[in-house]
């Protein structure tokens, strides 16, 4: 298990950082990598879309639903 530390994003040109297990991360960086987006904009994706869920908790769900459509 690890223990979540903050990585940095830049979403609508501020920046912002989000608290993520290293699974959750690395998992997050794979997507954005095989959709040959950035890190950023893959979360913009998801901030514009994710209500009032925090964007670490809409990250890690974002992952969860990628990975159960595998």
């Amino acid at each position: 298990m690890s223990r979540p530390a903050k990585r940095s994003l830049t979403l609508k040109g501020h920046r912002t950082s989000v608290s993520l297990e290293d699974p959750f991360w690395q998992a997050f960086r794979k997507i954005a990598d095989e959709r040959g987006q950035t890190l950023n904009a893959l979360a913009a994706e998801i901030d514009a879309r994710r209500g009032d869920v925090g964007l670490a908790s809409a990250i890690r769900l974002f992952v969860l639903e990628d990975l159960q459509r595998r």
